[in-house]
């Protein structure tokens, strides 16, 4: 009769490192991380409220709003994002 196969543990099959430590840690974020979320939330908001109410031709005119024309829900929003993309970062 043939002879079983002999099992080998688990422990055998495999050996960590030593010297593996893990993940390392980050920090916490710099200061000015949390004033620049919501400098960059406000001015998406402020942008896109002045955009809507200088549209019509009103008055007051802002040039670089003017010459931007639909652009400006873009740049708003663009503005918004980057600082929800900011805020995701903030540890």
């Amino acid at each position: 009769m043939p002879k079983s196969r002999i099992r080998k543990k688990k422990s055998d099959l495999y050996t960590p490192p030593s010297n593996l430590t893990g993940p390392k840690k980050k920090g916490p974020s710099p200061r000015w991380v949390g004033p620049l979320v919501l400098g960059l939330l406000g001015l998406g908001v402020l942008w896109l409220i002045t955009a809507y109410i200088t549209q019509g031709g009103a008055e007051p005119r802002v040039p670089v709003m003017e010459s931007l024309e639909n652009w400006n829900v873009l740049v708003g929003f663009g503005f918004i994002a980057s600082g929800f993309a900011l805020a995701t970062q903030w540890r």
